[in-house]
């Protein structure tokens, strides 16, 4: 198993190097107050499958009631074009999924020069990597292995992607993840659940706890799945505050949870939620397992081939943080995908 974080050193060296956009500064001060950030932005056409192309000031971007001052729209492409793809494969998925990994080679090999990518695989709340970033496509499709469909003791593909995300180099490129999953999260789904409050009732006049149905003395109730996993938000929020975008391929996985149509439903909203929230999508056909990859790769390479750099000002608040704001254009058949949220630092 290769030492994850060494090799993560060496690629941030080669990468700012090799890819790092030369007109793309972000977290800038400027003279008004304000801070420059930057978020990538993906253009999708709305019917059809020509999407118009994008110019200066075709994009605006919202914070509340006030509109923010655009300074660039840079296009990905020529010496922007920097891609740093991570290929995420869960682990617990049925070994079936294999008909499916010869359309994520393909999709691999396919890549143009300017990408490189990294293979891994989710267990135990974190990651396996078995091939770190390379611009070697050939060499990354090789590292893509049968999943074990094995259940391990703390199967969570949202811890796995927070541990990935936060160990993770920053550069001035575009880093996005490519999970293939079916978001279940195992490990939260055995924590015991702290009494909560019943309805008030007009008999009782206020809120009765749940163990008091069971008597006093009773402890925390143990319940399968209850809700969305928490990891969910920590995972979207982890990932928008270091600019990394992530799609998914749904993928049935093995267990008891994968025969729970209650289970799996929470799965596909969580893998659902976090794409939407971080400017990604989530391919799936509902929770049924998808016949082919190759349509839904195709629709992910039209996207990574439409995505540009937005570089705005944002207003600074006392703390570092995440600020909600509302990417849109007006360009007709276009519609904009982008984080929620973008990263601004204190003001001084």
């Amino acid at each position: 198993m290769k030492n994850y974080e060494a090799v993560l050193g060496l690629l941030s060296i080669l990468c700012l190097l090799m890819f790092t956009p030369p007109t793309l500064h972000s977290q800038d001060k400027s003279a008004q107050g304000t801070v420059q950030v930057h978020l990538v932005a993906t253009n999708e056409a709305q019917r059809g499958d020509e999407v118009p192309t994008l110019q200066q000031g075709d994009v605006k971007v919202k914070q509340g009631k006030n509109f923010l001052k655009v300074n660039q729209l840079i296009p990905a492409k020529g010496d922007n074009a920097a891609l740093q793809l991570f290929i995420l494969i869960d682990d617990t998925l049925d070994t079936g999924v294999g008909n499916n990994l010869n359309d994520i080679r393909d999709f691999v090999k396919a890549q143009p020069s300017t990408t490189m990518i990294a293979v891994g695989y989710m267990s135990n709340a974190v990651v396996q990597v078995i091939q770190n970033f390379t611009a070697d496509h050939d060499l990354a499709a090789k590292a893509l292995r049968l999943p074990r469909g094995t259940l391990s003791t703390m199967d969570s593909p949202y811890l796995s992607l927070i541990s990935l995300v936060k160990g993770w180099p920053q550069q001035n490129v575009r880093r996005e993840v490519l999970m293939v999953a079916d978001g279940i999260d195992r490990l939260r789904g055995v924590e015991p659940l702290r009494p909560t409050a019943q309805p008030m009732t007009p008999r009782s006049g206020r809120m009765q706890p749940r163990s008091s149905l069971l008597g006093p003395d009773y402890g925390p109730v143990y319940h399968s799945m209850p809700t969305m996993s928490p990891d969910v938000n920590s995972a979207s929020e982890i990932s928008q505050r270091y600019n990394v975008i992530v799609y998914s391929l749904y993928a049935v996985s093995v267990g008891r949870a994968a025969r729970s149509s209650w289970d799996l439903q929470l799965g596909l909203s969580g893998l659902t939620k976090l794409a939407d929230e971080t400017g990604g999508d989530c391919f799936s056909l509902g929770t049924s397992s998808l016949v082919s990859f190759k349509p839904y790769l195709d629709r992910l390479q039209k996207m990574f081939d439409n995505q540009y750099y937005v570089v705005f000002q944002a207003t600074p608040g006392k703390k570092d943080g995440l600020q909600r704001v509302n990417l849109t254009t007006e360009v007709p058949n276009s519609e904009i995908a982008a984080a929620d949220n973008v990263w601004v630092p204190a003001g001084k």
